[in-house]
Parts: C-alpha cells; structure tokens; sequence
C-alpha cells in the first residue's frame, strides 16, 4: 500500500499536534496537583497544625502561645517593691501608726457592800417607807435630794437605812461600793489608761496596774484628788494624802509588778479621774 506525499504531511503533523496536547495536559495536571493536594493527604499534618488567628469567633489559641504572645507584646514592667505590713512601716524611720485611745476604767456600783448613798429623786422629796414595797399606807418619812444616808442592808432594789429608820429604793439615789480593787489593762497596742469614778461615803478604791522594772509610769490628776502610788512591796512612790497639791508624777518603776494606785475616803466622799501611762 502506498501513500502519496500529501498523506504523509498530514499524518505527520496530526501526530505533531497530539503530541503538543499530550504534553500540555500533563502540565496542566502537575499543577493542579501541586495547588490541590487530594483531601486524603497526610490528614495529620493539617490537624496538628497551630492555625493562626482568623476571624472565626470560636478560634482560640493555645494558653502558651497566648501567654508568651502577650509577654512578647507588652513592654517589660518594673519590678514592684514589696509591700510593708502597717505595723513594721509605723516601727521603721521613728513614724508612729495610728493612736490607740486609752481605756477607760469605772468602778462598779452593784454587787458589792454600799455603806452610804446620796439621794437623788426625779420628783423629790424621796419617800421612806417602813417596808421594802410601795404601799400608800407604809411611808414613814421623805428625804430632800443630795441628803447622805447611812446603808444597814439592801435587797431586791431597795436599800435600809438608819436615819430615818425604813427603807428607800435604790435607783433613787446614788451608790458606790465602798471597797474597789480592779485591775487596769490597756487596749490591745495601747499604753494609758484614763481612771474616773466616785466613792459615795467612805472607802478605798484600788486600781492595779502591773509595769515592768526600768519602765516610766506617767499619773496625771485630772480633778481634786491625786492617787498614792505604791509599789509591789508596799512603799510609797509619790501622793502623799496629807498633802493634796500633786497633779502629776513620772518615773522609771524600781520593780517588775503590780502597782496600786489608791484613793481612800473617811467621810462622804469625792468625786475622782486620773490617768496613768507605761512606755
């Protein structure tokens, strides 16, 4: 069989123009595979991947790299000086903390021996009746304000008295028990004290405060009578009760214990306030 030459040029520029495909196809597949790998590649490698930020609001980073982003990102802080408690600052370069006010200390007025009243009505005169209960018929005799009366007994709010005889109520006059002995101890970061009270008739008040050897007590008289200061053992360190001009005293304490201050009373009595401090 043969071909005349026109044949020929034409199978062989088919041949030409298939081969031209064949090629340009093949390069059209090696890259889509390069831009679009199948799904079933390598899924590992796409999970495990740290995705960067997107706008999806679910989209969280891990901790890590949040925290080290963020360290990266703001500018290196100064290193804060610790913080003193308020207790060391007020110890430190002689600043003092907050002033602790000095307890005040007031005898008792009940349970305890009332030699002698004073009355004190609201609607005077004060009536004396013959027995420990209001009765119209039992009223023996009246009392004007301010009359001293000497106190036999008391029971159940009413007090018996001598002068008239019978028995008046209590809360209509005004009492103190006759023997005081009361320790003082400061507030809790406090040093002073302030003492004001009254003996009613006679007696003695003694207020306790234990100090220790080397420390100053400071008493300063805040109104007619000034305390005697007695150390542990007996002896006395300033008020004198026969001379009545003190109003104050200070000094380094001899002994570590228990100093009495005491006001004695052999008559109707006086009204007191003394303050005392340890540093």
């Amino acid at each position: 069989m043969s071909f005349t030459k026109a044949q020929i040029i034409t199978v062989s520029l088919a041949g030409v123009a298939t081969a031209v495909g064949v090629a340009v196809a093949t390069i059209q597949s090696g890259a889509m595979k390069q831009s679009n790998p199948p799904l079933a590649e390598s899924p590992a490698s796409t999970t495990n991947q740290i995705a960067g930020p997107t706008n999806n609001p679910e989209f969280r980073q891990p901790e890590p790299l949040q925290a080290q982003t963020q360290a990266t990102q703001s500018p290196k802080s100064e290193p804060q000086p610790a913080k003193t408690p308020a207790l060391q600052s007020s110890l430190v370069g002689g600043v003092s903390g907050p002033k602790v006010e000095p307890v005040v200390v007031t005898p008792p007025n009940s349970g305890c021996k009332i030699s002698q009243a004073v009355v004190s009505d609201p609607n005077p005169p004060l009536n004396v009746r013959s027995s420990p209960q209001v009765r119209g018929s039992n009223i023996v005799g009246r009392l004007k304000n301010n009359t001293f009366v000497s106190v036999v007994e008391e029971q159940n709010g009413w007090l018996r008295i001598n002068d008239p005889p019978g028995w008046i109520a209590k809360n209509r006059t005004e009492s103190s028990c006759s023997n005081v002995n009361q320790q003082i101890n400061f507030r809790r970061g406090g040093d002073e004290a302030i003492v004001k009270g009254r003996i009613i008739g006679g007696g003695s008040h003694y207020y306790r405060i234990r100090a220790r050897k080397g420390q100053t007590m400071t008493v300063k008289n805040r109104k007619d009578v000034f305390p005697q200061i007695i150390t542990p053992g007996g002896k006395l360190l300033a008020g004198e009760p026969y001379q009545g001009n003190e109003t104050e005293w200070s000094g380094k304490v001899p002994v570590t214990g228990n100093y009495t201050l005491q006001l004695d009373s052999n008559f109707r009595g006086y009204e007191y306030e003394f303050s005392v401090k340890l540093r």
